[in-house]
Order: structure tokens, then C-alpha cells, then sequence
């Protein structure tokens, strides 16, 4: 057979060539033709695939251009109708404040109680003269006239917050101040009286005095050492679930124990005045509100003239820049100027009052000299009378003080508090004493911190009487886990928000709010009432449910750094179809980047829950609005616009698209002050930053 008609194979093992039959060589041959025939064949398949992918790219490509010279064509129409809305919506709102202002003006007028108007400086400070004068000293009519100071200083805070004119800043500024040294005054003259005549109110089991006076503003625990009895510890006032301890040489002196609860919180006010630098302060938020608008009439003309010229980029901002004239200043109201103390170190450890909030007010913890007791000699009445008024007793002391060899140490002071009721602590709480030199509140120098969660007690130990306070974590509920605003009807809507420990509800009717919580959260003094948002806004930080943010808020909680003029266009637009369209938060919104906003959105003219599959994702950007693809379920994050939809230079004409003409006719029908207070929670709240 001749050689070229055989294959041969070399093996190693046995040194031999194995040649191939005919049989085989063309079971290869066929082998290789068939491969050969799959290659092309997956070759062609691919090439079509990737003709038919650049077809359908193309096709998209041409649907986007599409759509954008659609958009393009009636974006000036929809800008001018939002405008339209928002303009008359803000100008009703306006007139509505003004006169409700001159409303309260006139009423006060009228009441003719006798209390003075906070806003005339000559009222105030003749009150105030008034008052210190005043010789009344009865502990029943003291604390009427301070509830009536606290009233007043409440009216000329919101006075201070309101005032641009830096001469009446100063004016409401110094009022304040003179109130609360008045009324810090009172109370201890009051104190006095009382400790004066302790000895005709001796406890017969203890052999001291003690006594619990207390209102709506203030409680007030007194002791007075009057056995002296060295074994003595301390005492509980049970009714009111406020204890101190002392050591051995103060249960042997002359001294009497006062533990002071004021519902108000003077202190932190006073740390915050300190600590702030006001001229500096006020000139940085001029040279924002002139950067703001700066910004704002630049990008303005550059949208006006990018609407004349060539089409703008996708990423561009120019609807919302147009439509929102007031929506920083709308958005600075809802925040309260501060600036953060001076930090925290290992030593002094300065407590930061944008990181922590004071909560249940101020307990003020003293020890004064007992005031010389009255004598009965032959039926007459001797008393030392001293025109030095309430002496403090220094403690820590020195040997001499005590006139004893062996107090050479001084050990630390106890106290114990029942968590106020009208508080929700949501986890320990700290504890803070008051700084009288540096004007501030401090950490250090607290400890044997024991907290019994059951029985809402806290106990501590500190170096000397000090005024102190329990803190908590101010944003220690953010971020938000999840949110939804749902409507219930023509101007109504519940806004609910899931915290990182505990969820709320807030239902809003036409300008008022109403907190919906569990019962056993401490907010019963509230819950269920009806308020305005900024009085909502002041009562739930006030009982440590914080839900609402500031300008720094971002230095203490991650957020998704959402671009500021969106945000706040798109939270305008929500409120304007809050009767009539449900909106949730969207795990796609912090994957869609700064400049985009992303939330499930559907029409909801029920007053039930939304059910299940009826959302719809939209992705919001500065200059286009459109409908995605990708649903909450999908695995991955997809701009590509829903088949079959449009896009659109405003939100609200995004919705109003797919909706019924019942849910655009109750959009169009919406009261300005239901709109107004809907945006004013969002704006306050702001979730689409501060969710997770």
C-alpha cells in the first residue's frame, strides 16, 4: 500500500508509528468539518446578534432623540405651568401668614390680660422691672408669675428667630436673657423662704425637712439637715422619682439640698449664645444667600438661553433652577442657625449640642447654707435675719469649712432621676453637667453611670453640685430605613417614616399635622393632637423622636448626596399631587447618582395602603423626568425609560400622563395650605437625602 495513503500516530511507550485506516481518517475529516460548519455558523449567529443590537441601539437612540425634540418642543409650556402653580400657590401662603400675624396682633391687642407685648421693648422692660421689685416671695404666686415669664420668653424667641433687623435682634436677645436670670432668681428666693421656716416642718420619722412643690413647668425637692445624724445617706423623693446621695460631712452640716427640675432648658440656650459667633455666623449666611443667588440668576440665564439656542445635555438643571425663586430661602426656615460647640477630647470632653439634643429639661442640683431657724423664747419669735440671701455651700471644701481634722477628702455626690415621661430616650442616656465657667455642657467628671431600662432610671455620681441634663444622640433615628407619603383623601396625606429605631407616622390635613406613635412611646402629652409643622417640628425633637434634619446634619449621618435644587424641586412637585399620588422610597436611589433622584410613584385616590405591584419607578434629573424600565425587584440599576413612555421637564406632567382625569382634577383642586405644609415636612425631613 503505497505511504501517502496512511496517517501515522507515534507513540512514546511503545516506540512504535500506529497508522490511521481509511475508516478513521475520514471520521476525522468529517469531525473537522463539522466543527468548522458550527464556528461559522456561530460566527454568523453572533454577527446577526450584533447587527440586531445595533439596530435596536439605534432604534433607541433615535426614540431617545425623539423623544427629547418632544420634550424639547412643550418644555417651555410645562415650566410656565408649574410656575404657574407653584407662584400661586406661594402668593396665597403668603397673604395667609401675613394675616394670620396681624390676627395675633389684634388678639393680643384685645385680651387685655395684663401681660405685656413682647414686641414693645418699653412692655417688656417695664415687666421685667416690675417684677424684680416685686417682694413676693409665696412659692404658689412666684411660680404663676415665672409660667407667665416662660411665656414670654417663648414669644420673644420666635420673635428672635424672625427678626432681620440687627437692633431688634439685640433688643429680644437681652429681654430673653433678663427673663431667665428673673426667673432663675425667683426660684431661689423662694427656696430661701421656704428653708427659713424649715424647723417648724420637721419630718417626725426622719427628724428633717423635706418637701416636693411642683406644677407644670417646674418641680422642686427640698431637704434640710436638721438632725444632722451622720449615718444618713441620702433620700428619694418617690412622688417624683428624683434621689440624691451625700457624704458623711455634709450629712453633718448645716445644709439643706435642693434638687430643681424646670421643664425649660436655659442653660443650653446660654451655651449656644456663648459659643456662637454671631458676627461671623451672620456674615457667612449673607454670603450664602448672595452665592445662592448668584447661582440662581446665572443658571437662570443660561437655561433661558439654552431654551433659544441648541438642545440641552441630559445632565443639565434647568427646569428645576426655574422653577423654585424661593426654594432655598423656603428651606432655611425650616433649619435652626447653629454652630457646633467646641469638640470633644479625651480630657475636657465639651459636649458637641449639634450631636447631642438635651432632653426633659434641666435638673439643677445644689447645696446651700441653711438659713438661721427661728427660736421660741418666752412665746417671742427670734430670728437672725441676714441680707446676704441665699448662700451657696462650697462643696468640695476645704478642712476649714467643715471644722473637722479629718475631712480631708471629699467624696463624689450622688443623684437619680426617673426618665421624664414626656421623653422617649431610644437608648442610655447621657449624662451632661453644667460648666458655669465655660458657659457649656460637659461629660467628664460623671461617673458609677448605672441605668436600670426597666424601671426608666439613671444614677450617677459627680465631684460637686452641679446642674445637669440627659442627653441623647440627636440623629440617632437617621438614617431612614424606608418612607412613604400616602394620600387619604382631598388634602389629606399620612407621611410615614421608618427610622433606624423606630417608625412614625404624620398625617397632615389641609396646614395642620398629627403624630401617630405607639402609645407606650412617652409622647402621649402630644400624639394625636393637631399642630402646625414647625410646632410638630419643635415638640417631637423636644420628646427625642428627631426625624428632622439641619444644615449639619450630613457631618453626623451618611447620606446620598443628592444635588440640593433637585431635591428640593422634586419635593415641591410631590406636594403639589399629594391628594392624589403615592410616593415611596426606592432602593435605586442611592444608585442612580447625585445629580438624579429615583422613587416609586402611582396614583392612589384610596384612603388604604397602596397594594402591592401598582408602583412604578421614576427617575428625576435637573432638566428630564421619565419613567424606568427596572422595577424595584430588578437585579441591577438601568436608566432605559419604560416602553411606550415620553419624557418631560417637570414632574408633575411626568404623573399627570398616565393618570385618571379624577386624579388630575384633585391635583388642580388642592388647597395652597395643605401643599404648603406638605412640602415644609419634606423639606424638614428631606428622605430622599437621608435614606439608606
Amino acid at each position: 500500500m503505497p505511504f501517502c495513503n496512511f496517517l501515522s500516530v507515534f507513540s512514546p511507550s511503545s516506540k512504535k508509528v500506529r497508522k490511521l485506516t481509511k475508516a478513521q481518517k475520514a471520521k476525522l475529516q468529517q469531525e473537522e468539518e463539522e466543527r468548522r460548519l458550527r464556528e461559522e455558523e456561530e460566527a454568523q449567529l453572533q454577527a446577526e446578534r450584533e447587527e440586531q443590537e445595533r439596530l435596536e441601539r439605534e432604534r433607541k437612540e433615535k426614540e431617545v432623540e425623539r423623544l427629547e425634540l418632544k420634550d424639547r418642543e412643550r418644555r417651555e409650556d410645562e415650566l410656565n405651568e408649574l410656575r404657574h402653580l407653584l407662584e400661586k400657590n406661594h402668593t396665597a401662603v403668603t397673604k395667609w401668614k401675613t394675616d394670620a400675624v396681624e390676627t395675633a396682633k389684634w388678639d393680643r391687642y384685645m385680651r387685655c390680660d395684663g401681660a405685656p407685648d413682647p414686641a414693645v421693648r418699653q412692655d417688656i422692660n417695664t415687666f421685667i422691672s416690675l417684677w424684680r421689685d416685686d417682694p413676693e416671695v409665696n412659692i404658689t404666686a412666684v411660680l404663676k408669675q415665672c409660667n407667665l415669664a416662660l411665656q414670654l420668653v417663648e414669644e420673644l424667641e420666635v420673635l428672635l428667630r424672625d427678626a432681620t433687623d440687627p437692633q431688634e435682634n439685640q433688643t429680644y436677645q437681652e429681654a430673653v436673657t433678663n427673663l431667665q436670670e428673673l426667673i432663675h432668681s425667683k426660684h431661689n428666693l423662694t427656696t430661701e423662704e421656704i428653708l427659713k421656716i424649715a424647723g417648724a416642718n420637721i419630718d417626725t420619722e426622719t427628724g428633717n425637712m423635706q418637701t416636693v412643690i411642683r406644677d407644670d413647668k417646674v418641680t422642686l425637692c427640698l431637704w434640710a439637715n436638721m438632725k444632722k445624724n451622720p449615718r444618713f445617706k441620702g433620700l428619694t423623693f418617690e412622688e417624683v422619682g428624683l434621689g440624691f446621695e451625700i457624704p458623711k460631712q455634709l450629712a453633718v452640716s448645716d445644709v439643706a439640698v435642693r434638687i430643681l427640675h424646670t421643664h425649660h432648658d436655659h442653660l443650653s440656650m446660654l451655651a449656644r449664645m456663648t459659643h456662637l459667633r454671631t458676627h461671623t455666623a451672620s456674615r457667612r449666611s449673607s454670603f450664602l444667600l448672595l452665592f445662592t443667588f448668584l447661582l440662581f440668576m446665572l443658571q437662570s440665564a443660561i437655561s433661558l438661553k439654552s431654551r433659544k439656542s441648541s438642545p440641552a445635555p441630559d445632565e443639565g438643571r434647568e427646569s428645576h433652577v426655574q422653577t423654585q425663586m424661593e426654594a432655598l430661602g423656603a428651606e432655611g426656615n425650616l433649619i435652626c442657625p447653629s454652630v457646633p460647640l467646641t469638640q470633644m477630647n479625651q480630657a475636657v470632653q465639651v459636649v458637641d449640642l449639634m450631636q447631642f439634643t438635651p432632653l426633659g429639661g434641666v435638673f439643677y442640683y445644689d447645696v446651700f447654707l441653711l438659713p438661721p431657724q427661728a427660736h421660741q423664747v418666752n412665746g417671742w419669735e427670734i430670728r437672725q435675719l441676714l441680707d446676704t440671701g441665699l448662700q451657696m455651700f462650697h462643696y468640695p471644701t476645704e478642712k476649714s469649712d467643715l471644722g473637722s481634722t479629718d475631712a480631708l477628702s471629699c467624696p463624689p455626690v450622688g443623684a437619680s432621676v426617673t426618665l421624664p415621661h414626656c421623653v422617649v430616650f431610644l437608648g442610655t442616656p447621657q449624662v451632661a453637667r453644667w460648666d458655669a465657667a465655660g458657659k457649656q455642657w460637659r461629660m467628664d467628671g460623671i461617673t458609677d453611670v448605672s441605668y436600670e431600662e426597666a424601671e426608666a432610671k439613671i444614677s450617677f455620681k459627680m465631684d460637686s453640685f452641679q446642674a445637669f441634663v440627659l442627653m441623647q444622640e440627636t440623629y440617632i433615628n437617621l438614617p431612614f430605613q424606608s418612607w412613604e407619603l400616602r394620600p387619604l383623601g382631598q388634602d389629606s396625606a399620612i407621611f410615614t417614616v421608618r427610622g433606624a429605631l423606630i417608625e412614625l407616622s404624620i398625617t397632615v390635613q389641609d396646614n395642620q399635622c398629627m403624630l401617630q406613635s405607639e402609645p407606650d412611646r412617652g409622647l402621649s402629652h402630644f400624639t394625636g393632637k393637631w399642630m402646625s409643622v414647625s410646632e410638630l417640628q419643635k415638640a417631637m425633637i423636644s420628646a427625642g423622636v428627631n426625624v428632622f434634619v439641619n444644615e449639619y446634619t450630613d457631618k453626623y449621618v451618611s447620606t446620598c448626596g443628592k444635588d440640593p435644587l433637585t431635591e428640593h424641586a422634586a419635593y415641591e412637585q410631590m406636594a403639589l399631587f399629594a391628594s392624589a399620588c403615592a410616593f415611596s422610597w426606592s432602593k435605586w436611589n442611592s444608585k442612580c447618582g447625585a445629580e438624579h433622584l429615583v422613587m416609586q410613584v402611582c396614583e392612589h385616590l384610596d384612603s388604604a395602603p397602596v397594594p402591592e405591584g401598582c408602583w412604578s419607578l421614576y427617575l428625576l434629573g435637573a432638566q428630564r423626568n421619565q419613567k424606568l424600565e427596572i422595577t424595584e425587584e430588578s437585579e441591577a440599576f438601568s436608566p432605559d425609560h419604560h416602553p411606550g413612555s415620553e419624557f418631560n421637564s417637570t414632574f408633575i406632567h411626568m404623573l399627570q400622563d398616565s393618570m385618571s382625569p379624577d386624579g388630575i382634577a384633585r391635583t388642580r383642586t388642592s388647597h395652597h395650605l395643605f401643599v404648603d405644609a406638605v412640602q415644609s415636612l419634606l423639606c424638614a425631613t428631606r428622605p430622599l437625602m437621608y435614606s439608606q
